[in-house]
């Protein structure tokens, strides 16, 4: 059943053709097929040779002008890169060598100073030395003035005392040994 109904498909249209010639339309016609013949082989000819000649070399050209200037576009492009990658590298080592460079210079600048501080710290310690010598024996001298400044005022005081007490003037001498023998022993232990 099924080839039967497959071979009635088959023959419709084979039917149809021939009255279809039959009814008007030439191309199916096969007295007309040599001439359709010619001029398909002509057209297709010329649109054969016409397309190869003219606009396939066009295309072609433009097709291997793209491709060249994409190949030098990646030429140029791999030569920058290349070109960018030493000047990097050449950054970096400037980077690197400026960085070298500061801290040589930081670390002179630091000797430089330290020194410098060292010998301002040295003369300043030798003044002190120099104002504490100074005072030291500024303080003696005091020391030593304070001691007759004292005897002289106890010598004084003690003569007033005495003759305002006994109306009796005495001997400055005299007065003058027992203030030095007081003193003596009194003052012995702050000097």
């Amino acid at each position: 059943m099924k080839s039967l109904l497959g071979l009635l498909i088959v023959l419709a249209p084979i039917n149809i053709e021939l009255n279809a010639a039959e009814a008007g339309m030439p191309q199916l016609d096969p007295t007309y097929w040599a001439s359709q013949a010619f001029w398909l082989i002509l057209v297709f000819s010329i649109l054969y040779i016409s397309i190869s000649k003219f606009y396939l070399p066009k295309i072609k050209d433009n097709l291997d002008n793209r491709e060249n200037k994409i190949k030098e576009d990646l030429e140029n492009a791999n030569k920058y890169k290349e070109e960018s990658e030493l000047k990097l590298k050449e950054y970096e080592s400037i980077l690197v060598n400026a960085k070298k460079e500061v801290s040589k210079i930081y670390f002179d600048s630091k000797n430089i100073l330290d020194k410098d501080i060292q010998s301002k710290k040295e003369s300043v310690e030798k003044e002190i030395e120099k104002e504490i010598l100074k005072a030291q024996k500024e303080i003696t001298e005091l020391k030593k003035n304070s001691l007759t400044s004292i005897q002289n005022i106890s010598q004084n005081i003690a003569s007033n005392i005495i003759e305002k007490l006994t109306g009796d003037k005495l001997n400055d001498s005299s007065i003058r040994a027992a203030v030095e023998e007081t003193s003596k022993k009194s003052l012995s232990k702050y000097l």
